[in-house]
């Protein structure tokens, strides 16, 4: 817990099977979810996964839902995926052009956003390791490099392959990464405070998914 502000790193892996990076065709198999009480996975249909997600998240007294990347890829991924099974979610997205991406957008979006999910504001950390970190020491600010920079042990396995993990294998990864992405964010805590999302209510429906 960064001072008395709750974070809660959340990560997702999607079925690499079919394309595993556009939500049109990739349903979300797992979502990691580390708490400072600590770490939950969701996983099963993904209806209920979403269903499930939603539910803890919106139970959780408000605090910060830190992310790597999650405004250009975790996110809109997860709206769209709720958009195409009828789930109706807390997550509020609002675009943002000014965001520079890492790699080119999600498929279906024209670039990334600023978020919330219901009483949580968002953080992407990585913006804030790219903004001075990656700049400074030319790193790539992937979750990972930045992990192992700062003494944290990532779990690694073939990206490419998700669909081939045995369940356990999949949770240890999917709450690896979201227990790191809350670390990172603790770590820049109190300054990354002033890079939480803040997105009214009134922007919009709970979950904003662009037209494809």
């Amino acid at each position: 817990m960064a001072g008395a502000v709750p974070i809660y790193g959340l990560d997702i892996e999607t079925d690499t099977s079919l394309d595993g990076l556009d939500p049109a065709v990739s349903p979300v198999v797992s979502v990691g979810l580390s708490t400072p009480a600590g770490d939950h996975v969701f996983d099963g249909p993904e209806p209920e996964l979403l269903v499930a997600l939603d539910a803890h998240l919106g139970a959780l007294p408000p605090g910060v839902i830190a992310t790597w990347n999650g405004g250009a890829f975790d996110l809109p991924f997860l709206a769209d995926r709720a958009a195409a099974c009828g789930v109706r979610l807390g997550l509020r997205l609002r675009p943002d052009p000014t965001v520079l991406l890492a790699h080119g957008p999600l498929p279906g979006h024209a670039g990334a956003y600023r978020a919330a999910w219901h009483r949580h504001g968002h953080l992407d950390a990585y913006r804030v390791y790219r903004g001075d970190v990656g700049r400074v020491l030319r790193l790539s600010c992937s979750l990972k490099a930045v992990a192992r920079l700062v003494g944290l042990t990532p779990v690694e396995v073939d990206r490419a392959r998700i669909h081939e993990l045995p369940p356990d294998a999949l949770h240890a990864y999917v709450v690896s990464d979201a227990r790191l992405t809350r670390a990172l964010a603790e770590r820049r805590w109190p300054g990354a405070s002033r890079c939480v999302d803040r997105v009214p209510a009134a922007d919009g429906p709970p979950a904003v998914t662009p037209a494809r």
